[in-house]
């Protein structure tokens, strides 16, 4: 099987999480396992997954995500096994069978949902019992320390006691939790929080022309990524939080 990409600053942390939980749930190496990327798109996840031997069933709602994800995994030749369903997550009890999925992951899509218990029950339902749930989700402390350093102390004090963590209404992001909060609603689905990460804990805040100007910045911002996504009160601070839950047997 190929190798998972693991070298960008912003998303290294969640690659090398899945990397080892793939390589625990093989049982057989060469045979795959069956992963639901619900919410993903065009198929940022899902082709690499794909690439490295795995069956993914990717639900979005949007049909020119799904086209782009299609095209995508036939120029990279995992076509035959990459699956797109238009749906979302709320849906997902009437797209995926319960308990078949080894790995459901749901990024950056717990925010926009109607109900986030009831999205979360239904991954839940969908995999098979030791199966885990990979979750990313915006972090509420992040957002408070991004609107300060932005120079928005207001919008910063907004975040924290505003019920969706949201800094006005102009914000982009629909909401947010604290680290206690999103591991709460996982237990709530059922599931068993088994490692919580910080996600882009600085990464958003150097400039991109440090990134490409400064010979050795761009290695050693992701050496500190690493260093600092399970180390509390740094992980809290990320842009986003990265939960790892397992459904128990």
């Amino acid at each position: 099987m190929a190798d998972l990409p693991a070298t960008s600053p912003r998303t290294a942390v969640v690659w090398e999480v899945l990397s080892a939980v793939l390589a625990e749930q093989s049982a057989q190496p060469d045979a795959g396992l069956h992963v639901v990327d619900a919410g993903g798109g065009t198929g940022g996840f899902a082709v690499p997954l794909a690439e490295a031997g795995h069956r993914v069933t990717v639900v979005d709602p949007s049909p020119d995500s799904l086209a782009s994800l299609q095209r995508r995994a036939d120029e990279r030749g995992v076509a035959d096994r990459v699956t797109g369903v238009q749906g979302d997550l709320d849906g997902l009890g009437a797209l995926v069978p319960d308990g078949t999925a080894d790995l459901v992951l749901c990024h950056s899509v717990l925010e926009v949902v109607d109900d986030p218990a009831a999205a979360l029950a239904a991954a839940a339902r969908a995999l098979r019992l030791g199966g885990r749930l990979s979750l990313l989700a915006a972090g509420r402390d992040g957002a408070v320390l991004a609107r300060a350093v932005a120079g928005h102390p207001d919008e910063a004090a907004h975040v924290l006691t505003d019920p969706r963590g949201r800094w006005g209404d102009a914000d982009g992001t629909a909401r947010r939790w604290t680290a206690h909060d999103l591991t709460a609603l996982v237990e709530q689905a059922g599931l068993q929080v088994e490692q919580v990460h910080g996600v882009r804990v600085v990464a958003d805040l150097v400039p991109a022309a440090t990134l490409d100007l400064e010979p050795g910045v761009r290695a050693a911002l992701l050496a500190l990524e690493r260093a600092l996504s399970d180390r509390p009160p740094f992980r809290d601070l990320a842009t986003q939080l990265h939960v790892l839950a397992v459904r128990p047997r």
